[in-house]
């Protein structure tokens, strides 16, 4: 548990004086770059051989209700081939492809390597995301959010937009 807080804490400070970065909730975290959300969680590794480290899944949504096409899906295993680190992923609830990489936490974690990571997996997902959607359809997760955004904003577009009637009786206005 002590190298949970550690490595919570690491990831706070090396990335929280970004704009870009928000804790979503204790060991979740996402950072926003190009149309990439990048999550970064910390999981528990359980205790193997003396070893406590926690693991730092950092991944990103790439697209989300994309047609899983033995094509697309032959694509992302041979790009799985050809990356230095990390892999995509297909997540059949949703039909979302994902960018993952993980790496160990600790307090001898490297932030150096921590900002390469969650930079690498933005660059990837950023860059793959248009191609993706314009081949096999779906959403970028950029476009995901933005709707989603959009929806609470303007609300439900049945709803009849009420005003609300005054509450005082100030003499001056006709009734």
């Amino acid at each position: 548990m002590k190298q949970i807080g550690a490595t919570c804490a690491l990831i706070e400070r090396t990335l929280g004086k970004s704009d870009a970065f928000r804790k979503v909730d204790e060991g979740l975290y996402v950072v926003h770059q190009g149309s990439a959300y990048v999550t970064i969680s910390v999981l528990d590794a359980g205790k193997k051989e003396g070893h406590e480290k926690p693991i730092v899944r950092i991944y990103a949504q790439v697209v989300s209700g994309v047609r899983p096409e033995a094509s697309l899906l032959r694509q992302l295993l041979v790009l799985n081939g050809r990356m230095r680190f990390g892999a995509f992923a297909y997540v059949p609830e949703g039909d979302v492809v994902l960018f993952v990489h993980s790496m160990l936490g600790g307090e001898k974690m490297d932030p150096k390597e921590l900002l390469a990571t969650v930079g690498d997996v933005a660059i990837i997902a950023d860059g793959y995301d248009d191609r993706i959607v314009a081949r096999y359809g779906g959403q970028r997760m950029q476009d995901l959010v933005e709707e989603s955004a959009m929806q609470v904003l303007m609300g439900d577009p049945d709803e009849e937009l009420a005003f609300p009637e005054p509450d005082h009786d100030d003499g001056k206005t006709p009734r």
